[in-house]
């Protein structure tokens, strides 16, 4: 399998403070983070041989390299008598099962948020072990050596999130309980707090699509917000879902025009209008206001994303790859589906 796309610079941002958001949840409960890196199965071989482990349980990743290249572990270890069990932990419906009347993957949004609502069913809830002392001990990198963290400079210090698990429960709760009740107005206001700023906590797996679900169900039923705007809501945790299935059917998307003959766009060569654009330097104020947001703190509100993405595209004429990639450096929510598409949806390829 090919190798997955790496992280940049954001990213690793946010995975450091997951990691140690990790790491202090797992001391509470008596056991160590263990951190390694290297060849994915060479590393848990390693694991194995100094565990005696006869079963490896894992979150699966859906981006199609990321799952090539896991299948072709859990295949090779299968086959020396190691368990390997997979579970979803990032959507609300595997890729890859949920068809149309043909057969074939939905290419349209509308009918698949449909489909979804009506067959995905949400995993039982289960809560995690209060006590995991006892674990073998085993060597484990520092995450310190891991430079994941900005240094010379430390450009992250506008970067007002919490990321792990506690961070996103609480973003979750303070949305359903305040903005989810004007929804459908405010995630068209850049300038109020009207949105939930949950796509990083989604994107790294530190609360599920359906734990967002039943929170914004609960808060209708306490009388926190109307029904309407919940299901607002839900369409966009949708929308999420939709550009990771497009994904899973469609690998080219995030480097390949969905519609072939956008290949042939006669796309602009602006390097200056472009870099202007990355520092927030067009002299158009709702771009510029964007594109410093999003140097300053990792992200931008998804109206701004759109505004600034049609600038790039429809009125520099800079090609759509050019914005997807400097979006997954400067993103702390860069997810590979939904980046792609969405900037092939600004573009009109997708």
């Amino acid at each position: 399998a090919a190798r997955p796309r790496s992280h940049r610079a954001a990213s690793k941002w946010w995975l450091d403070k997951s990691l140690r958001a990790l790491r202090e949840s797992l001391a509470e409960r008596g056991a160590r983070l263990i951190l390694r890196r290297g060849d994915s199965e060479g590393e848990l071989r390693r694991l194995i041989d100094e565990t005696g482990a006869d079963a490896i349980f894992m979150n699966r990743l859906f981006e199609p390299d990321a799952w090539g290249r896991d299948a072709d572990i859990a295949h090779s270890l299968k086959s020396e008598g190691v368990e390997c069990r997979g579970f979803n932990g990032s959507l609300m419906c595997t890729p890859g099962k949920l068809l149309n009347g043909s057969g074939g993957p939905y290419k349209v949004f509308t009918p698949f948020h449909k489909a979804l609502m009506a067959s995905a069913v949400a995993p039982a809830h289960t809560t995690g072990a209060r006590d995991l002392s006892g674990a073998p001990a085993l060597d484990s990198e520092d995450l310190d050596d891991w430079g994941l963290h900005p240094s010379r400079p430390d450009w992250s210090k506008g970067f007002d999130w919490t990321p792990g698990e506690a961070g996103a429960t609480a973003a979750l709760n303070a949305f359903a309980r305040g903005p989810l009740k004007s929804y459908s107005v405010g995630r068209d206001r850049p300038g109020q707090p009207g949105v939930s700023r949950l796509s990083g906590h989604l994107h790294w797996g530190e609360v599920h699509p359906w734990q967002v679900v039943r929170a914004v169900r609960a808060a209708v039923e306490q009388g926190h917000a109307p029904q309407a705007e919940a299901d607002k809501f839900v369409a966009e945790i949708g929308w999420r879902e939709f550009s990771a299935h497009l994904l899973h059917h469609f690998p080219h998307i995030p480097h390949q025009s969905f519609r072939p003959e956008y290949e042939a766009f006669p796309w602009r060569d602006d390097e200056t209008g472009f870099i202007a654009w990355t520092q927030g330097r067009t002299g158009y104020p709702i771009v510029d206001a964007g594109m410093r947001q999003l140097w300053t703190t990792g992200w931008m509100h998804n109206r701004v994303r759109m505004i600034v993405a049609s600038f790039l595209i429809k009125d520099l004429l800079v090609d759509w790859r050019r914005g997807e990639e400097w979006f997954w450096d400067t993103l702390v929510d860069a997810d590979l589906a939904s980046n792609s598409q969405n900037w092939q949806w600004v573009a009109g390829s997708g």
